[in-house]
């Protein structure tokens, strides 16, 4: 039987125990790679969505939000999820504008409609590399509506006299004390229509068509969603879940995307009364303006 010396035991032991440390290393090494692998796909599987409900009055915090997800290098792609009837001109034009930005820049951005995408809920759409609708979503309503109220027979019949200084000859155009004549109302007709072509010109350039197939059905009308697909505005058939499938697979996301929504803004009177008031009945209060809206009561 072979003596060995206790020199070579120790040495046969620190080379053992080197290769220990060394494989456990190794060990270490890999797992923290996975790790940060695994964190890295956690957050890079993201997809944010902007909620466009009621009717729109402003842009601001719906801008917020597409810039940020516009920024944000773990946002993988963004939707626009539309449930409202338009609004002012300005804010949607606004909106459109973010939307074409977003989409310039690299980043996917597709709308889905709800209920209901109408006016400038569609004119903000249309600024989407894509477009998702329920077959019964009601959307289009390509118009504009300007609406005065007169009430001087009202006015007439309970005594009151307004009086009004003016600077300006049509400073006081669209008062409720009076009606309009008829260079009054060309006046305004020629904002409207103008308006009007703005608004086909938007669409005509987000959804790549002609100048002309736009105004045939520029009248206002409204579509289903089969009947906007069919004339070419909407792209595909499908609700939200339809449409998160279809960008999860756009981005090249592996499994099931991490969907990230910012929560609405909670008013004082609404947290004092637990609840929250409805943005189409704050949206529908009276005010005379260039509007991008369909209105439910107007059929």
């Amino acid at each position: 039987m072979e003596n060995i010396s206790p020199e070579r035991k120790k040495t046969t032991l620190t080379k053992k125990s080197l290769l220990f440390v060394l494989v456990l290393l190794a060990f270490v090494g890999v797992s923290t790679i996975a790790t940060e692998w695994m964190i890295q796909q956690g957050t890079d599987n993201r997809i944010g969505i902007v909620d466009i409900t009621g009717v729109i009055q402003s842009s601001q915090n719906i801008i917020k939000q597409i810039k940020s997800f516009r920024n944000d290098k773990h946002i993988r792609g963004i939707i626009l999820r539309i449930d409202s009837p338009g609004g002012a001109v300005g804010p949607s034009q606004e909106i459109y504008d973010e939307v074409l930005k977003t989409r310039k820049s690299g980043k996917t951005i597709y709308a889905s409609m709800g209920t209901l995408a109408a006016s400038g809920g569609y004119y903000i759409a249309s600024a989407a590399d894509q477009i998702f609708a329920n077959p019964g979503t009601l959307t289009g309503s390509i118009g504009v509506i300007m609406a005065f109220s007169n009430a001087q027979g009202l006015l007439e019949k309970i005594g009151l006299k307004p009086e009004i200084i003016k600077a300006g000859k049509y400073k006081d155009i669209g008062s409720p004390t009076r009606s309009m004549n008829q260079i009054e109302k060309s006046l305004l007709q020629d904002v409207v229509t103008d308006v009007h072509q703005q608004f086909i010109e938007a669409i005509a350039n987000g959804r790549g068509m002609s100048i002309a197939e736009i105004t045939k059905i520029a009248d206002g009308r409204i579509f289903t969603g089969r009947q906007a697909y069919s004339l070419k505005l909407v792209d595909q058939l499908g609700g939200l879940q339809a449409t998160i499938g279809q960008l999860t697979a756009k981005a090249g996301i592996i499994g099931a995307p991490n969907v990230i929504r910012e929560k609405p803004n909670t008013g004082l009177l609404d947290w004092v009364l637990k609840t929250e008031i409805s943005p189409s009945i704050v949206g529908y209060l009276p005010s005379p303006s260039l509007q991008y809206t369909w209105h439910l009561d107007s059929l």
